[in-house]
């Protein structure tokens, strides 16, 4: 039996034979990885991609992430917030083209406190009763998640960004800690939430070894959802001038997530597609099951510069969804109109 049956079968791989995986240059193992991914996404759901439509609400944030184009200390970039009549907007029209998810996402915003953030998911969950609201909100406490939750929010994306304290100290301020932001993704858990957690491929100082950490954190937390994708510059950052992640890391780390995780929901990134024109064509094909056009206004999408290069239009916008399912169509695959919500 090798690695990949090994993996497919549900059996713990050791560091060492993970490491293969990642390295190898055993083009039929490599062919083999992507394949059995594959073959696993289209036994647990079909040909059908979900979509979720991204509404990018505000691009202030508190934090001072090294790497992220919207830390506070940016002082290059506009800041913006929407209305609620504007992301009530955005989503009447993302519901008129089918879309059934809605994910807020923002930076750490001082100025939606919990009275604010209720307020609107209670909106949304009024407007859009039949939809599945998904928050991108950063770390909050317990009792504000609740809050959240119990307005009316189902879902709920946090990404690790790494699993080794050493190497998220290396890419953060002095004052955020990894176990505050795990234990974060464990009291999003505990109240009921579907928790979306992940990594970045390729970030500065990232050592191999340190994606054997993330895979056995993800195995401990077992999300609904696993967001990946490659790290990619930003000119007002310190990293800027990092070179960006790898496609190959990138679409292989896809791939064994989907064997460890068969019915997860599993994003093909709008980084994979900045990176490659072809990039979400190759984390489809590796596993993952979900793309997240934007429904954002276009005057808010060039603001909300996470890094250098984001797409913005063609495919990755709302207005593009025909283009987007021809394009799925193409190498056998659709959009399909569901909530998508997690059978774990």
């Amino acid at each position: 039996m090798d690695l990949v049956d090994k993996l497919a079968q549900e059996r713990w791989l050791t560091g060492k034979e993970f490491k293969t995986l990642l390295i190898t240059e055993n083009e039929n193992l490599r062919a083999k990885l992507f394949q059995t991914a594959q073959q696993v996404a289209l036994a647990n759901f079909g040909n059908k991609i979900y979509i979720r439509g991204l509404i990018e609400f505000t691009n202030h944030c508190q934090r001072d992430c090294l790497y992220c184009g919207l830390r506070c200390s940016n002082k290059h970039l506009e800041r913006y917030r929407l209305t609620n009549e504007a992301i009530l907007s955005c989503c009447q029209a993302g519901y008129a083209l089918g879309f059934r998810t809605f994910v807020l996402q923002g930076g750490e915003d001082r100025y939606y406190s919990d009275d604010v953030m209720c307020r609107l998911v209670a909106a949304m969950r009024t407007a859009f009763p039949d939809c599945a609201i998904t928050l991108s909100l950063g770390e909050r406490s317990f009792q504000s998640y609740k809050r959240l939750f119990e307005a009316g929010a189902n879902r709920y994306l946090l990404r690790h960004e790494t699993a080794d304290a050493l190497h998220y100290s290396r890419l953060h301020p002095p004052s955020y800690s990894l176990a505050a932001r795990m234990e974060c993704l464990y009291a999003l858990k505990a109240i009921g939430y579907q928790v979306g957690t992940g990594f970045m491929v390729g970030s500065p100082y990232q050592l191999t070894d340190y994606f054997l950490d993330d895979l056995e954190f993800i195995k401990t937390l077992n999300p609904a959802m696993v967001g990946i994708g490659p790290f990619l510059p930003n000119k007002d950052t310190p990293f800027r001038h990092q070179k960006p992640g790898s496609l190959e890391d990138t679409i292989r780390l896809l791939a064994i997530l989907r064997l460890m995780l068969p019915k997860a929901l599993i994003p093909a990134t709008t980084a994979l597609a900045t990176l490659h024109p072809m990039g979400r064509q190759y984390g489809i094909l590796a596993g993952a099951n979900v793309v997240m056009p934007n429904l954002s206004p276009l005057e808010a999408r060039e603001k909300y510069t996470l890094y250098d290069g984001i797409v913005h239009t063609g495919a990755e916008a709302a207005e593009s969804l025909k283009l987007l399912n021809s394009q799925l169509n193409s190498f056998g695959y659709e959009l399909t109109v569901d909530r998508g919500d997690y059978q774990g």
